[in-house]
């Protein structure tokens, strides 16, 4: 007899859950909270504690409501009660409005009626929902608790005790999101508060984060502390352009000025989370050194004299038409808006003819190795099988994505396995950490590699100890097996090693594995747009090079690039032997950010001409002969592509000082004195024209990005049947023959130059040639930090003091062994310079290394860096010699 039962179908399983509230059937997702499924199908219920981006804890019941069980209707709060399949809730009944009186009645027993003074007043969700949810009266009419008012518990945050309603939202987001248990409850019973420890302030780089989320004014930022109330402020949303994260914004102004950053929830990027430099630091858009007005200098060394910008531009055009193509180059530009962007390239590569052009200053990478992996988004790291960190300190650097990597390997539990010569942020998180020895990370990689497939390591490889590099390879052996994909974070951890070790451990690692995909560590906010636009020698806008797109583009413009292009390096030499006449500093500072200050300031004392257009002054654009003043954050639109291609809008909310313009619309002008008409009226027609003809941002359009769908950005290249070409990363010049056999027959314009998938040029091994541990000699290792000597910080007036003093730090056994003691003041010496600094013991160092930090001081840890050196494989050995220089 057939059993019949056996082959009949299965049941699909049911994915959701029906919930009914208030007499409304809903769908619910499995293990979905009920305040969260209730807050998705419109209705609202009351919280103080809750936030979808942190743990549940139930501290404030305000969202108490009824809910069916065995024993009839009960009181649950909504933010600790999973969906259950056939559950009835009721949010209004009598019940439910007792349990809200009765919470609002509490939490304001001692809560100061000092509204009109708070920050949060007219904001404020306790102020909303005593309204709303509230008794009309209370009970209470004994005298309110006072208490010192404020405690300023760091430099950016100020605590009013007597308003916390002890919700847990700042403790918990210390804790649990950003790492630093700073601030916390301490007291028992009716005197519980929120407070620091004792000598120990709220010193993280995210404490701005728990201002917003506090539900009361109990903590409250001292930028903002009685700037403006919330009914004076218009807002716009924007990106925040102070690292290549993109974080979403939302800019606030009051009276033509600036006034709040607020971090807006973006799914796949910063999830509503913002650092304190990129919340903190738009003080710089109206601090009094702002450049207003155009500068010029009748000769280098005079003064400089405020002129009209009509004739502040005809002398640059006067200027750079008497130069060859190959006599000018243009610096910077990855600080700037693709359109920007765009109209510079249009300017340098297509009316000037140069291909001198380059938006790194020789602190990242080759720009084929950024775009030639196979590229990861932020949420792709967040669920991978395993993230590799072969980068910098995204601590110091990009803050907010190390925020995401750290609830992936917290929360989701996604092993890390760090290379880095130097404990960073991200070390305690790390499943295994590779400590190599400078200079030597693709040897250590390697050997990781090896151990994955299964031969152990038996010695010491690379600085490396056996034992570590057999833990690493044993995580990313599982990694590889379970089929997930691998994220590796690459970037240029230490401006003192060379970039070619960096990308040849990322070839072999995507050798090893077809499921490695790399999600780029740049340094800069727009670099991800400036190479897409074409800011790099050998590269035309849309990632191709002069050999796939030369001819289109030549036809397309009427003109292209006369030869083969210089990178940063490169034009400095030649601007200090004369070789580059003119130069144009696109909002960079060589001075400060190259990695040789000896070669920057040669270069610009070599160069007959310099052109700076900047928002502020620096010791670069000190050197130029004319100072444009350049419109910036918050005072000009465009778009913006952050480190994973997503690119995203920039709104304009306040107007900029003097008659600073936007950079597109100088670039626009100086073509047009030097013949070329771009056709440019508005902002929105650069960003048609980058549309049209950039292929890696075909389909990022301005009525595709205005879609409240695209309101997180689209990433680019939009996937599109595209042919697939494989260029290699060089220049070359476009031959008017070579134009002729672009054009095309009848009136259709022909297409863009697909995208290139440009795979990353093959590096010369470092193997054998990495210089052995000298006795008498330090391994350099240099890196970012988040408040430095740059420009931006120090014109914020808020974070100009978190700068820390400049410092050589190092292991308590090297300052021992050259008999020297913490607090000295002693020289730093390398081949190219010296530096007189301070030593700070750091225990977490290896010893063999000195650590200094870029960018503090009055010369920077640049004047030890020599770019010849880094060029040939070497990494920068540092001697200590007591006493100032």
């Amino acid at each position: 007899m057939t059993d019949t039962a056996t082959n009949a179908p299965e049941t699909p399983k049911k994915t959701t859950l029906t919930v009914t509230i208030d007499g409304v059937a809903m769908e619910a997702n499995p293990g979905e909270l009920l305040i969260a499924a209730a807050e998705r199908t419109g209705t609202y219920i009351p919280r103080f504690c809750w936030h979808p981006r942190m743990k549940e804890v139930g501290m404030c019941r305000m969202c108490l409501v009824e809910v069916s069980g065995p024993r009839g209707m009960s009181l649950q709060p909504a933010c600790m009660q999973p969906c259950a399949e056939a559950m009835v809730v009721d949010t209004k009944s009598a019940t439910v409005k007792k349990a809200q009186d009765g919470v609002l009645e509490f939490l304001l027993v001692n809560h100061p009626l000092d509204c009109p003074v708070c920050d949060k007043g007219g904001e404020c969700p306790l102020q909303d929902q005593t309204l709303t949810f509230g008794p009309g009266e209370s009970r209470f009419v004994e005298e309110k608790r006072h208490n010192e008012k404020p405690i300023p518990i760091s430099d950016l945050v100020l605590l009013d005790r007597e308003r916390c309603i002890l919700c847990d939202r700042c403790t918990r987001f210390s804790k649990e999101v950003a790492g630093d248990p700073l601030i916390h409850f301490i007291n028992r019973g009716n005197a519980t508060e929120v407070n620091t420890f004792p000598d120990d302030p709220f010193a993280s780089y995210f404490s701005g984060n728990v201002v917003q989320i506090c539900p009361v004014g109990a903590l409250t930022a001292s930028p903002y502390r009685f700037a403006a109330r919330p009914w004076d402020l218009d807002q716009v949303e924007s990106t925040c352009t102070s690292c290549a994260v993109g974080c979403r914004v939302v800019v606030q102004s009051s009276g033509d000025e600036i006034t709040r950053l607020q971090g807006v929830d973006s799914d796949p990027v910063n999830w509503g989370w913002l650092c304190d430099k990129g919340r903190f630091d738009f003080e710089a858009i109206s601090s009094p050194s702002r450049l207003s007005a155009p500068l010029v200098r009748a000769a280098r060394g005079a003064a400089p004299e405020k002129v009209s910008w009509s004739s502040a531009m005809a002398r640059i055009a006067s200027a750079l038409r008497a130069y060859q193509p190959s006599e000018i180059g243009f610096i910077g530009g990855a600080r700037l808006t693709n359109e920007d962007q765009y109209a510079y390239v249009r300017l340098a590569k297509q009316v000037l003819r140069t291909d001198n052009v380059d938006a790194q200053l020789a602190d990242g990478l080759t720009p084929d190795a950024w775009l030639g992996f196979p590229k990861a988004t932020i949420n792709d790291m967040a669920t991978a099988g395993a993230i590799v960190l072969l980068g910098p300190d995204l601590k110091e650097e990009l803050p907010v994505l190390f925020l995401r990597l750290r609830d992936a390997a917290v929360n989701k539990k996604v092993p890390v396995i760090e290379f880095a010569a130097a404990p960073t942020g991200v070390s305690p998180y790390a499943t295994e950490s590779v400590r190599y020895r400078p200079g030597e990370v693709a040897v250590a990689l390697k050997a990781v590699l090896v151990a994955a497939a299964g031969t152990s390591a038996e010695r010491q490889i690379g600085g490396v100890e056996a034992e570590s590099i057999n833990a690493a390879g044993r995580v990313l052996a599982s990694a590889m097996a379970g089929g997930k994909k691998i994220v590796v974070i690459l970037g240029r951890a230490s401006m003192a090693e060379p970039d070619k070790a960096f990308v040849e451990a990322a070839l072999a690692l995507t050798a090893a594995s077809k499921e490695v995909a790399i999600l780029p560590a740049m340094r800069r906010a727009n670099l991800h747009g400036a190479l897409d636009m074409g800011m790099a020698p050998g590269l035309l806008p849309g990632r191709v090079t002069h050999g796939e797109g030369g001819a289109w583009f030549a036809a397309h413009w009427g003109a292209g690039p006369s030869g083969p292009g210089l990178d940063t390096a490169a034009m400095l030499k030649g601007a200090g032997d004369g070789t580059i006449k003119a130069l144009v500093l696109l909002g960079a500072d060589p001075v400060a950010d190259f990695v040789d200050r000896d070669l920057a300031e040669r270069g610009l004392l070599g160069a007959e001409f310099v052109v700076a257009i900047d928002t502020l002054p620096n010791d670069s654009n000190a050197h130029a002969h004319v100072l444009l003043p350049a419109a910036g954050f918050g005072e000009k639109s465009g778009t913006t592509t952050n480190l994973e291609g997503r690119v995203t809008s920039l709104s304009s909310k306040v107007s900029a000082p003097g008659t600073a313009r936007a950079d597109w619309m100088i670039a626009t002008e100086l073509a047009a004195l030097l013949g070329t008409d771009f056709g440019y009226e508005t902002v929105g027609d650069v960003t048609d024209d980058i549309a049209a003809t950039v292929s890696s941002h075909a389909g990022a359009t301005r009525a595709e990005l205005s879609r409240p769908s695209n309101a997180d950005g689209i990433v680019v290249p939009v996937p599109v049947p595209l042919p697939v070409v494989v260029p290699v990363v060089v220049s070359e010049s476009v031959s008017p023959d070579d134009a002729a056999e672009a054009r095309v027959d009848g009136n259709a314009e022909p297409k863009p130059p697909a995208v290139a998938v440009t795979k990353p040029l093959r590096v010369r091994a470092v193997d054998g040639v990495v210089p052995q541990p000298d006795s008498y000699s330090l391994r350099l290792i240099t890196g970012r930090v988040l408040y430095d000597q740059g420009s931006i910080v120090q014109a914020s007036s808020s974070l100009a003091n978190l700068a820390r003093p400049a410092s050589v730090r190092l292991h308590s056994g090297e300052i021992e062994r050259h008999a020297m003691h913490p607090g000295d003041v002693i020289r730093v010496v390398s081949q190219t310079g010296e530096l007189a600094l301070t030593i700070e013991v750091d225990d977490h160092l290896p010893r063999g290394v000195a650590f200094v930090p870029w960018n503090l001081g009055d010369r920077g840890v640049n004047t030890l860096l020599n770019v010849g050196e880094l060029a040939t494989d070497g990494i920068t050995k540092v001697r200590l010699e007591s006493g100032r220089s």
